[in-house]
C-alpha cells in the first residue's frame, strides 16, 4: 500500500537528540529524518522512548543536546506554540477529549490557532468574528463527512464507543490543517475492524490532503503494511531505520523486537 506513494524533500530532521529525566536516559543520541508527504512510523518496545521523541519535536519535552530541524530552521529544541503554529498537531495515547462537548464542538476546539478574530468579537458572534465561525464551521463540517461521523456530530464526545472517539481525536487534529502530523498509538485498544477503519483514514490523510505522518504503533502489522519507513527505538536508542522490509530483516531489530510476539 506505501510504495504507490512518493515521498518529498526532508520536512522534518532530528540530530543527536538526547533526552534524560535525573539518571533515567530516555533518548540516547537519536537521529532520523522525515519527508514530505510519507508516513514514518516510529516502533520499539514499551519504554523504548517513542513518546518521548514525539514530545521533543513537538516541544513538550526540551532535549539536553541535539538539535531540529523544521521547514529548513535548525533549533536546539521547539516551542509547542511555534510547532503548532507552523504546521505541527498531534494525537497522544490517552484521549483528551472535551468529553461534556459534541464533536462539532471538539473539532471547532483545533481550528482556535487559526482563529484571528478577538475574543469580544468571537463572543457576540457579529461582523468579521461571524463571517470567521461560518468559514471554520464549514470545514469542521468537511472533516467530519471525511470521517464519516455525520451520524454522531452532535453527540456529546463521552457518550461515544471508543473507537468513535480515536476517530474525533484524530479530526480534532486534522482541524488544525497540519503539515506534519504526530499519531501516539493512535489504534490503541481497537479492534481488528476499528483498526482497518484507522488505517484507512491514515492513509486517506496521506493521500489526499497531502499531510506527513509520523506515526507510533505496536501493531507490527499495521505498521508494515502503511508505513514509507521506520525507525525502531530500543532502550532509548536508535537500532534501525529504513524500509519495512529492511527493518523486518535487521537482524538487531529480531533480537530487541521483532523476535518478540507483537
Amino acid at each position: 500500500m506505501s510504495g504507490a506513494r512518493e515521498a518529498g524533500p526532508v520536512i522534518l530532521a532530528v540530530g543527536g537528540i538526547s533526552l534524560a529525566f535525573g539518571g533515567v536516559k530516555a533518548l540516547s543520541e537519536v537521529g532520523f529524518d522525515v519527508r514530505e508527504h510519507e508516513v514514518r512510523a516510529i516502533i520499539g518496545p514499551n519504554g523504548a522512548g517513542k513518546s518521548s521523541m514525539l514530545n521533543v519535536i513537538n516541544g513538550v519535552y526540551r532535549p539536553q543536546q541535539g538539535r531540529i530541524t523544521y521547514l529548513g530552521e535548525t533549533r536546539e529544541e521547539m516551542e509547542p506554540h511555534f510547532a503548532a503554529s507552523h504546521g505541527i498537531a498531534r494525537t497522544f495515547q490517552s484521549l483528551a477529549l472535551f468529553k461534556g462537548m459534541s464533536v462539532l464542538d471538539n473539532l471547532l476546539a483545533g481550528r482556535n490557532l487559526l482563529m484571528r478574530t478577538n475574543l469580544l468579537l468571537q463572543a457576540l458572534r457579529i461582523g468579521p468574528a461571524l463571517r470567521e465561525e461560518v468559514a471554520h464551521r464549514r470545514r469542521v463540517e468537511e472533516i467530519i463527512d471525511f470521517l464519516e461521523i455525520q451520524h454522531v456530530r452532535k453527540t456529546p464526545v463521552g457518550r461515544l464507543p471508543y473507537g468513535l472517539q480515536k476517530r474525533v481525536d484524530l479530526g480534532r487534529a486534522l482541524a488544525a490543517e497540519p503539515r506534519v502530523l504526530l499519531l501516539d498509538e493512535p489504534m490503541a485498544g481497537m479492534n481488528v475492524e476499528e483498526k482497518q477503519d484507522m488505517c484507512r483514514f491514515i492513509l486517506d490523510v496521506n493521500d489526499e490532503f497531502g499531510t506527513t505522518i509520523v506515526l507510533i504503533e505496536h501493531d507490527m502489522g499495521v505498521v508494515m503494511d502503511i508505513s514509507d519507513r521506520v525507525v525502531v527505538l530500543d532502550y532509548g536508542r536508535k537500532i534501525g531505520d529504513g524500509t519495512p522490509d529492511e527493518v523486518r530483516s535487521n537482524q538487531a531489530v529480531i533480537d530487541a523486537y521483532l523476535g518478540v510476539q507483537h
